[in-house]
């Protein structure tokens, strides 16, 4: 079904500046409208997230909003199956009205949200989070429970926040963990530049050969699953020779001489036999970290949060910053002061404990440090595996049947609900299974916040463009509320420019301010060492390198390294190892490959491998392998990469691809990190077969 765009509405003429939302950078670009039609979309060379760049991503938003295949009318699915268009007004009514109705059958908790990051973070998710608590309902889900929300309470518990942006360009020495700065976070790659230029040495900590790995004075390439060791072994250099923070870790610090003790074990012999790094890799990647201390970034990426011991990796990873004196320190990892707007949640008014958020048992630090609930757990709530069942759900910009785990038991969870609710651009693997599809608005049709932590700097994004029928996300959930008798209470503002005004008062700061400064504004002067005459924000107040609260829970206190499954459980069955999730620059997860001058420059999904892998496979480039884990298998053609790209035994399928191409249809929701529920994504047992020809092989 193709919907094709009409009755659209330019607010501005001329160039407009705004945000950019195509990922999460959210970066400064200044939008050309010529004739009532928007023609091109530039980089704001004033934005300090971007000063002026933009990737292929940002550039290709005009292809998105004027897309043939945009949704502009609410679809209803029918009795066999199809989707009839209806009127935005009868849709909302209806969905209103059965909501009402199985909040009353199966009380209000059986309503949960699931928000995606096709429409943003931030601002956006607040608002579903605020419509469930004013219905009743605690269960808020998203993409959190796979990405970010891990790194977040690993460095919670241990230093008491997480900056997602550390200071890369005043660094000595920087330090990437599993990460690749110039595909997933190309505003990184400024800053990080201009340390190079400065003299700052870059180390590279990631088993492919990525392209910041080319980048880098120094690659260390360890087994998945193995970085917490690796953690360890660095600090226990650093211990020995005395070469950390000693007034910092004195003064400020609990837990230190647990953990040195623990630290003894991880000899350089022993890490480099845990971890394939050579002896003397390790040996100068300590010499490195000795002469940039006090300003040496530690950056983790998301690929260590997808193994079941993720939290404890990064929380060692953690306490190695705390070691060097990276804490709160210029050229180091500093803690983020917060603008003081209003918040948008109800947790302290209506905070629902009383109603079981789903997971919370398993997992409770998830819902104790971000309020959110485990979507593995959620999906078996879907499927009457959990306390109490989900029976209705409304998800906002996100594909979960595509981006979750085990692709065939969410398909099914969701087939099974009561009613099933998608806001989206696009029809989507998602979508499919809805009973009532809402178009969405896209970023350049909405005016919201955009707070950048690291830079303590915040700015206003713009509605550029109105398409008659689509509500934007703040009027979708005030609708909502309204129809369900809570409106005037808790959705009280008529427009988006209301919420702004209303988050921003206690600041100082006005909507008009930042409409003159569109670049945005710092909101307070970036300070050091703040620890001196504040806490930290940890329970202690101190810097945790052992946790009392993980021990009241049964967790070991310290960051115990623990093997990786697939080295503990060896299987003869799967002898190779399935890394899923390495980006495409540009493909954001499961989203813009319906963009057709994206697609061309990566049509197809495809399993990368090693050339000794494929020449025992049998197979050559372009040729068929199918892949088979626990869960299932997919047959996908093969591209074969340079030998140093990936170990031999590794192989790589990137994730967001539709159909057979959907690595999740191969990874498991049930192995997962204790502490936070994250699944194992990033090392995934597997089988290889050539699909014609020389048959199954073991490495």
């Amino acid at each position: 079904m193709r919907h094709h765009v009409y009755g659209q509405s330019v607010i501005h003429n001329g160039t407009i500046p705004t945000i950019c939302r195509q990922c999460d950078m959210r970066c400064g670009i200044e939008v050309g409208v010529e004739s009532g039609r928007i023609a091109k979309i530039t980089g704001m060379k004033a934005h300090p997230q971007n000063r002026g760049r933009l990737c292929p991503k940002g550039s290709a938003a005009v292809d998105t909003v004027y897309h043939p295949e945009r949704l502009l009318t609410p679809l209803k699915k029918n009795r066999n199956g199809s989707f009839d268009q209806i009127p935005l007004e009868q849709a909302m009514e209806e969905i209103t009205e059965r909501l009402a109705a199985i909040g009353e059958k199966h009380g209000r908790r059986s309503i949960a949200a699931w928000h995606g990051e096709a429409l943003g973070f931030a601002q956006q998710e607040m608002y579903p989070r605020r419509f469930l608590h004013a219905l009743g309902s605690p269960n808020f889900l998203s993409v959190n429970s796979l990405c970010y929300v891990s790194r977040y309470i690993a460095y919670r518990l241990v230093q008491g926040y997480w900056n997602a942006c550390p200071d890369f360009s005043n660094a000595r020495c920087i330090l990437l963990w599993g990460t690749n700065p110039p595909v997933s976070h190309f505003t990184f790659m400024q800053p990080i530049e201009e340390a190079k230029r400065r003299g700052a040495r870059l180390v590279v900590i990631d088993p492919r050969s990525t392209e910041i790995a080319r980048k880098a004075d120094l690659h260390l390439r360890p087994k998945p699953g193995t970085d917490g060791a690796l953690a360890w072994g660095l600090m226990r250099r650093l211990i020995q020779s005395g070469h950390y923070d000693k007034e910092f870790v004195s003064r400020y610090g609990a837990g230190f001489e647990a953990a040195a003790a623990y630290a003894d074990q991880f000899t350089i012999q022993m890490v480099s036999a845990a971890t394939g790094v050579p002896p003397e890799k390790i040996e100068e990647c300590g010499s490195l970290i000795v002469d940039g201390r006090f300003r040496t970034v530690n950056y983790v990426g998301v690929s260590l949060e997808h193994q079941e011991n993720g939290v404890n990796t990064v929380r060692a990873i953690a306490c190695l910053g705390g070691l060097i004196g990276a804490v709160d320190r210029e050229g180091g990892d500093p803690w983020p002061e917060s603008l003081g707007e209003r918040a948008l949640t109800l947790y302290d008014e209506l905070p629902l404990l009383d109603q079981e958020p789903i997971g919370v048992s398993e997992y409770p630090l998830l819902y104790d440090f971000y309020k959110e609930c485990n979507t593995m757990k959620a999906v078996e709530a879907m499927l009457g595996k959990g306390p109490y069942p989900l029976r209705a759900l409304i998800v906002c910009g996100g594909n979960p049947v595509n981006t979750n785990p085990n692709t065939a038991k969410v398909a099914e969870a969701f087939s099974g609900l009561e009613l099933l609710v998608v806001r989206e651009l696009f029809l989507t693997e998602t979508t499919a299974l809805a009973d009532y599809v809402l178009p969405a608005a896209s970023f350049i049709e909405r005016a919201e916040l955009h707070i950048y932590a690291h830079y303590q700097w915040v700015s206003m994004s713009r509605r550029i463009l109105q398409i008659p029928g689509i509500l934007d996300e703040y009027a979708f959930w005030r609708d909502l509320a309204h129809g369900l008798g809570f409106g005037n209470e808790y959705f009280p503002w008529q427009s988006e420019e209301e919420v702004n005004r209303w988050l921003l008062e206690p600041t100082g700061i006005t909507p008009q301010q930042l409409r003159d400064h569109p670049e945005g504004m710092e909101y307070k002067t970036v300070r050091y060492e703040k620890y001196r005459k504040q806490p930290l924000a940890t329970l202690s107040g101190k810097f945790e390198f052992a946790s009392g609260y993980l021990q009241d829970l049964g967790h070991p206190a310290l960051p115990v390294y623990e093997e990786p499954y697939y080295l503990r459980n060896r299987s003869e069955d799967f002898p190779y190892l399935l890394i899923s999730g390495a980006r495409k620059r540009e493909y954001l997860h499961s989203r813009y490959r319906n963009i057709p001058k994206l697609r061309r420059l990566h049509p197809q999904a495809e399993i990368e491998l090693n050339p000794a892998d494929a020449a025992a496979l049998g197979v050559r480039d372009g040729e068929d392998v199918r892949v088979s884990s626990e869960i299932g298998s997919v047959v996908l053609p093969a591209r074969i990469v340079g030998e140093e790209e990936l170990l031999p035994g590794m192989v790589q399928i990137t994730h967001g691809w539709e159909g057979q191409g959907n690595v999740n249809r191969l990874t498991s929701d049930t192995i997962t990190d204790p502490i936070s529920g994250f699944p194992l994504l990033t090392s995934v047992p597997v089988r290889l077969e050539a699909v014609y020809g020389g048959g199954d092989s073991t490495p």
